[in-house]
C-alpha cells in the first residue's frame, strides 16, 4: 500500500520487512498423518521445556560473564523479550520438577511421535476429543480411554504444581 510524500507528491512505498519464503518441496502437514518434512524424525520440546531451557542458558551465560542481556530498545532485545513473555504466558508448567515429570510421562508413550508428545505437553487438553481434534494423528494411535488417562495424568501434574 503506497502513500504520498507531502513535500513533493511522489509515491512512497513501504519497505518490505520480512524475508522471502523458501519454496516448499515437500508437503508438510500435522494432520491425521504426520508429514513434517525434514523435521519428521527430529526432537520436539514443549513450550514449558523451551521456557526452562532458555532461562537456564541465560542464567548460565550471565554467571559465566559470557552474556549481557540485550537492551529492550534494540531489535534483538525486543525479540528476546517477546520470546520470554510468550514462553512465560503459555508455559503450562513453571518449575523444573514439573517440566521433567511431564517429560518422563510423555516419554513413557513409545507409540507417540516427539511432535505429538510436545503438543500434548504444551496444549494440556481436557479431553481425548479435544486432543484428537487439535492433534489428528492421535486418532490412529490411542483409544479415547488411553488418551484420557494420559491427559488426566498431565492434569494431575499441573494441579499438583498449582497448589
Amino acid at each position: 500500500m503506497a502513500s504520498t510524500n507531502p513535500t513533493n507528491g511522489s509515491k512512497i512505498t513501504p519497505k518490505i520487512s520480512s524475508r522471502s519464503r523458501e519454496k516448499r518441496t515437500i508437503d508438510e502437514e500435522a494432520g491425521a498423518e504426520l508429514k513434517l518434512g525434514e523435521f519428521q524424525h527430529s526432537s520436539a520440546i514443549t513450550v514449558s521445556e523451551a521456557r526452562e531451557l532458555l532461562s537456564m542458558v541465560f542464567k548460565h551465560r550471565l554467571e559465566q560473564g559470557k552474556y549481557e542481556l540485550p537492551k529492550k530498545d534494540t531489535e534483538r532485545g525486543a525479540v528476546v523479550n517477546k520470546t520470554q513473555e510468550y514462553l512465560e504466558i503459555f508455559s503450562r508448567f513453571k518449575n523444573r520438577e514439573s517440566v521433567e515429570a511431564v517429560d518422563r510421562l510423555l516419554n513413557s508413550q513409545p507409540d507417540l511421535d516427539p511432535f505429538e508428545k510436545a503438543q500434548l505437553g504444551s496444549l494440556c487438553c481436557d479431553s481425548a476429543e479435544e486432543a484428537k481434534t487439535l492433534i489428528p494423528s492421535l486418532e490412529a494411535k490411542k483409544s479415547d480411554e488411553e488418551l484420557q488417562d494420559l491427559l488426566n495424568e498431565i492434569t494431575k501434574l499441573r494441579n499438583f504444581v498449582d497448589t
